[in-house]
């Protein structure tokens, strides 16, 4: 595993990080997130349900699962730089699949090399993004949260064309969306390919650090309900608001108002991802990302969503980000890697089994509402078992 034995020094870590954050913009943000825009045209083309609608995402949660077990191997063999551009570009290649077919196998094939990609990209991302930072311990929390901000650009962007794509080509138009969004991604994973992260880093070839569960099984806990709640909100929440009779604009607007959360989180939250107290930041952060998604519950008012959006959104990027300062406060560096990997497997875990289920829900009950029930109920249970998890003492260390 590749870790620092102290913290190397880089000249420019914002900058850096900023670039570094466009592997999780691509990965997640267009790769994963984007899904949601084209769901609605694709279930009515295709002529799917909302399980196998629900299925795609679970796919690519699968394969996204997969990639954070295989991240540790990854990037042991290959470097955490070239784990991160290798799963960049295998999800550009995976948007374009997706543009090219129809076909419910080949399209899930698409979104499973999406999931592995997105991964190997976020967990050698994060763990790399955590050593930069730390050449600025005054400053690592904020420098991290830009890492985790990445994914709001791919949701902004895609939240500004795809919309009016479908509006301006009709019906069964998704399949040039998909192409939208391979250009948009392949114009994000320049920088990544050509920005120089290993500059100034002093790197040693270490052991892999084992990950001992039992100290954090109530954190992991609550972070795969984090996973199994937030996916649910975001596969289908554009369904639901162009079942109320939400337009391109309004589609377009909610959306955005999701990825610009992203560009005022690390601001936000600063303070909090400082608390070094076992899972607290987290709850506060996870708490307030599951008010966010129980707004919709009580109306379609454009102002009650607007409001959804903003704080489902300030929150939800920062979530994941209070798991990394998690693992910044309570193991080494060599262990970053594994520590963060285990982490991401919770949470894949909960974000293959939420869309599915919630599409089931949906199937069988006939409204979106009891799915957003199902998911804000699960974020706000999230929310009080990490409460429990208090700091891993030091005997726990791999």
């Amino acid at each position: 595993m590749h870790a620092p034995d102290r913290p190397a020094s880089y000249a420019h870590p914002a900058r850096l990080i900023l670039i570094l954050s466009l592997a999780p913009t691509v990965g997640l943000g267009i790769g994963r997130f984007a899904y949601a825009l084209v769901l609605p045209d694709m279930r009515d083309t295709l002529a799917w349900s909302y399980s196998a609608a629900g299925f795609m995402n679970t796919i690519n949660a699968a394969g996204y699962l997969a990639g954070a077990l295989l991240a540790s191997r990854m990037i042991r063999r290959f470097g955490l730089a070239a784990s991160v551009r290798w799963g960049t570009l295998a999800c550009v290649l995976s948007l374009a699949l997706c543009a090219t077919t129809g076909d419910f196998y080949v399209l899930s094939f698409a979104r499973l090399l999406a999931g592995v990609g997105a991964a190997a990209g976020f967990v050698g991302g994060g763990a790399l993004a955590a050593t930069i930072a730390q050449s600025r311990p005054e400053r690592a929390n904020f420098l991290l949260s830009l890492f985790y901000a990445g994914p709001g650009i791919g949701i902004l962007a895609s939240g500004l064309v795809a919309p009016f794509v479908l509006q301006g080509f009709g019906p069964g138009s998704w399949w040039m969306v998909w192409w939208a969004m391979t250009a948009l991604a392949v114009v994000m994973t320049i920088p990544v390919l050509l920005a120089p992260f290993h500059a100034g880093a002093a790197l040693t070839e270490t052991t892999a650090a084992k990950f001992a569960v039992a100290p954090v099984v109530i954190y992991l806990a609550g972070y795969f309900l984090f996973g199994a709640g937030y996916i649910a909100y975001m596969t289908f929440m554009i369904a639901y608001i162009r079942d109320a009779g939400g337009g391109a604009a309004a589609q377009s607007a909610f959306w955005s108002l999701i990825g610009v959360s992203a560009f005022i989180t690390p601001w936000v939250w600063r303070r909090v991802l400082a608390l070094d107290r076992g899972g607290l930041a987290t709850t506060i952060i996870l708490g307030v990302n599951a008010i966010g998604a129980a707004l919709p519950i009580f109306g379609h008012s454009v102002w009650l969503l607007a409001i959804s959006a903003l704080v489902f959104g300030v929150a939800f990027f920062a979530v994941v980000g209070s798991t990394t300062a998690f693992v910044r406060f309570n193991y080494p560096p060599q262990a970053w890697p594994t520590a963060i990997a285990a982490m991401t497997i919770s949470f894949g875990i909960g974000q293959t089994l939420g869309p599915i289920v919630v599409g089931a829900i949906t199937d069988a009950l006939g409204s979106l509402s009891f799915a957003l029930n199902v998911s804000a109920a699960m974020l706000a249970l999230g929310a009080v078992l990490s409460a429990f998890q208090r700091k891993v003492a030091r005997k726990s260390w791999p």
